[in-house]
């Protein structure tokens, strides 16, 4: 338990050293408690959301954009995806080894303020990663559509699969249970869409060569792979959806 999480941790990508110092210290003896794990990941992720909330502030992002939020595979993206989605305006709003808990549990914060067009959604491995139950996983997707729905209206949301890795690969058919729920959502509700980037990532039933040495984020050539994906989603729906958007925030 201990060396997983330190070579977690030296990867870099997902996290600040405080969550790092803190897992660590926590995984310090034999005995692993879940609920100070979940309360420690809890006060260093708020860390992380008083920065966007302080960028916010000092220069608020214009609204009507498509708005990335979710775990670390967003978080990785943040150098690339300007580019990556050009012409579409995003803005990204990942933080590492989070759950969809902690989107619902900001989103008053990280969500509603930016009346995005269109939201990409990306969280729920780490809820597995973690021992949360499928059934608990989608269970918080829904209370996410709610709150979305209550806050936002019809604004669409567009919920990329959990993604396979080398790294968690044992917990596929969870995640699959997860996609495929997710998956019959989206088809009996307009303002939800379901990116399915698994076959994307798969050849002959292997794992394509896109992940770094952590086996569990991908290297840009993954990206790649999504970017079509998301695009091809986004695209065909824009025009539609920057107009809606416009006119809501037109109206008094």
């Amino acid at each position: 338990m201990i060396l997983t999480m330190a070579i977690r941790c030296r990867s870099g990508v997902l996290r600040r050293l405080t969550l790092c110092t803190l897992v660590l210290a926590l995984a310090g003896g034999c005995a692993r408690d879940p609920q100070t794990e979940a309360a420690a990941l809890k006060s260093a992720l708020g860390k992380e959301i008083e920065l966007y909330v302080e960028a916010d502030r000092a220069a608020p992002p214009a609204h009507c954009q498509v708005l990335f939020v979710g775990s670390s595979s967003i978080v990785v993206w943040k150098e690339s995806l300007a580019a990556d989605m050009a012409p579409l305006p995003v803005i990204n709003r990942g933080f590492g080894s989070s759950h969809i808990e902690h989107v619902n549990l900001w989103f008053d914060e990280i969500v509603a303020p930016y009346h995005p067009r269109a939201i990409v959604f990306y969280a729920g491995e780490n809820d597995l990663n973690a021992g949360k139950s499928v059934d608990r996983v989608v269970a918080d997707f829904d209370t996410f559509m709610a709150r979305k729905s209550a806050v936002l209206g019809d604004t669409p949301v567009y919920f990329i699969s959990l993604k396979p890795s080398r790294a968690r690969f044992r917990q596929l058919p969870q995640q699959s249970a997860v996609n495929a729920a997710i998956r019959a959502r989206a088809a009996t509700r307009s303002d939800l869409h379901f990116i399915d980037v698994v076959p994307l990532m798969l050849e002959n039933g292997q794992l394509k060569d896109i992940f770094g040495p952590d086996g569990l984020h991908m290297t840009p050539a993954g990206y790649v792979l999504w970017t079509g994906a998301v695009k091809a989603a986004l695209l065909p729906n824009n025009d539609a959806q920057l107009k809606s958007c416009e006119q809501q925030e037109a109206r008094p």
